[in-house]
């Protein structure tokens, strides 16, 4: 009720929009760091702002309300950033639809999160290659055991699959398959990279200033919640075993979880469910069974000799 929502808001703020502008939006790594950088810089007085709020009015209201306004608004956000960022990819997207003809027993759902397991049938490698170069797409289904196919516009390209095909040429495939996809898709109005002469620095910033400002929402008084939730005897393992339940779990699956998503859709947009599912959740079980600690006393508990 407090650790899974501050994780995901927290990593979606920070992490994943870098991942989004670097990657999704191909926005040079320099400018991205830059903006991310200066949004940090811009926001974090507010881990101060929320943290004393906290002292007046109450922790969990806080920790609450940035879990449900930044669920409520991930998606027309992260829609901005697109439009400031690269409005290029914002057009093809409308413009150029791309459609994935696959027999659906050969389409896995794409969650490796060791980065050790080989996706190898065709539709896999097909909507990998598309998810990674921010393509939307919408998938058909094939009769069973049809190789996977791309239509972009009037052009289809026919996939290819790699199970048990030796390095080398698994290797050549994926070089000509990449190659002639990359053509089609560029043909198709979508950029390689974005145009800085096209970006809307002050607006993509000021997204992530309010992004930035979601974090400090739920980080800023979580702590001291934490805190006033438990007596000193158990007081580190019971703040510490959820917190890092919350981040190194909920957080830290957000990136290959989110891809994932994307892949299985064909939406860019779509990786986003993951932070607005765990931050509803977490605003649901919050309200209805954690408690206001704000005028706790810590030392109530305690044993005196």
């Amino acid at each position: 009720g407090l650790t899974a929502g501050q994780a995901v808001v927290w990593y979606t703020g920070q992490f994943y929009a870098l991942f989004f502008l670097t990657q999704t939006l191909k926005v040079d790594g320099a400018t991205a760091n830059i903006l991310i950088a200066l949004g940090l810089l811009i926001g974090t007085p507010f881990f101060l702002v929320f943290g004393s709020l906290s002292d007046r009015i109450g922790r969990k209201m806080i920790i609450m309300a940035g879990c449900l306004i930044a669920a409520l608004t991930y998606f027309p956000i992260f829609q901005g950033l697109t439009h400031f960022a690269n409005p290029a990819l914002e057009k093809a997207l409308i413009s150029a639809p791309v459609v994935v003809t696959a027999d659906p027993a050969k389409c896995q759902f794409l969650f490796n999160p060791t980065g050790t397991k080989k996706f190898t049938s065709s539709c896999d490698i097909a909507r990998t290659v598309l998810a990674n170069a921010s393509v939307n797409y919408s998938n058909e289904a094939a009769p069973a055991g049809t190789v996977a196919s791309i239509k972009i516009g009037d052009k289809v390209i026919a996939g290819y699959d790699a199970t048990g095909l030796a390095k080398d040429d698994a290797a050549a495939k994926d070089k000509a398959f990449k190659k002639e996809l990359g053509d089609a898709i560029k043909a198709a109005g979508y950029p390689t990279k974005a145009d800085p002469e096209q970006m809307n620095k002050p607006m993509v910033l000021l997204l992530l200033v309010i992004l930035v400002i979601y974090v400090t929402m739920v980080y800023g008084p979580i702590a001291a919640m934490l805190v006033e939730m438990f007596p000193t005897r158990i007081r580190y393992t019971s703040m510490s075993l959820p917190y890092h339940i919350g981040n190194g779990w909920f957080g830290g699956l957000l990136p290959t979880t989110a891809f994932a998503l994307v892949a299985y859709k064909g939406d860019i947009y779509y990786g986003l469910w993951y932070p607005i599912v765990i931050a509803l959740g977490t605003f649901v079980i919050g309200m209805l069974f954690v408690k206001e600690t704000k005028d706790n006393d810590i030392y109530a508990a305690d044993f005196h000799v």
